[in-house]
């Protein structure tokens, strides 16, 4: 009978194991003279698959870290489901930029230049811009449509979902000030340095594909439609949508879902 039982809790234990793999790595950084450590989410069949994959980078958001999509977003399934890889890189509180006071912080060349070079030599993915999106939450919200706004030759597609996509309104949240100056003092830094304001940068020729999302009650709301509406204005195509939400993560795990299936929309079409 012990033999039984046990033979029934092994094969339920193999019927719900995790087919994915999840690995953290520390990834050189010569631009800031450090490692950075970065989360890994590799689908079924990685080891074995002799065809390349595509790419969703994951920026988390201020006060989370690289881990914080894979334990709190629960986001690894979808590396199965969509056949994808997942890179969540450490972005401390750095909202993503290279720092103009700050020159140890330099998270814009970590994420896309040198994490991007260190993805393609080392994983087992297609080095074309048409096979990588870029997205985050909150601060990586911000980050994600910074970067591939900035960066268009290495990213294909990218999203935000959350995003403090006008950083203005806020001159003295979540360590802003550490990274451009105050805004009394560098006014010109919280000009250059948010999304809203580099919206002329973005293609209105289909040549990136874009999604933004935000909840109906999140304290960002207002900047995402506020960017929404700037985006129709100079003929920048994307997709935007809003539901019933806050800023915490029943939303992101449900807004997460729709992202992907746009990006793996993408990746098929490209």
């Amino acid at each position: 009978m012990k033999r039984y039982i046990a033979l029934i809790v092994t094969l339920l234990s193999l019927s719900t194991a995790q087919a994915f793999e999840h690995k953290v790595v520390a990834v050189h950084s010569p631009s800031m003279a450090k490692g950075v450590a970065v989360t890994l989410i590799l689908p079924d069949g990685y080891a074995t698959a002799t065809e390349p994959y595509d790419v969703v980078y994951l920026l988390h958001g201020c006060g989370d870290n690289n881990e914080s999509w894979h334990t709190q977003g629960g986001v690894a399934h979808f590396a199965d489901h969509y056949n994808i890889i997942f890179v969540c890189p450490d972005g401390a509180k750095s909202w993503y930029w290279d720092s103009p006071i700050d020159p140890s912080y330099c998270y814009e060349t970590f994420v896309a230049k040198e994490l991007v070079a260190w993805v393609d030599s080392n994983l087992k993915c297609r080095p074309e811009r048409t096979s990588r999106a870029i997205t985050g939450l909150s601060m990586g919200g911000h980050g994600a449509l910074y970067l591939g706004t900035r960066h268009p030759q290495t990213f294909g597609a990218m999203g935000s979902t959350s995003g403090g996509v006008d950083i203005r309104p806020f001159p003295t949240g979540w360590d802003m000030a550490l990274r451009l100056g105050t805004q009394e003092e560098h006014p010109e830094n919280w000009e250059q340095y948010t999304v809203i304001n580099i919206v002329e940068q973005m293609p209105t020729d289909h040549s990136q594909a874009i999604i933004v999302d935000c909840g109906t009650e999140d304290f960002f709301y207002e900047v995402n439609c506020s960017l929404h509406q700037k985006m129709l204005a100079m003929g920048v195509p994307h997709d935007f949508y809003v539901r019933p939400g806050q800023h915490n993560w029943n939303y992101w795990q449900g807004s997460i879902a729709y992202q992907l299936l746009f990006f793996d929309n993408y990746f098929k079409n490209n």
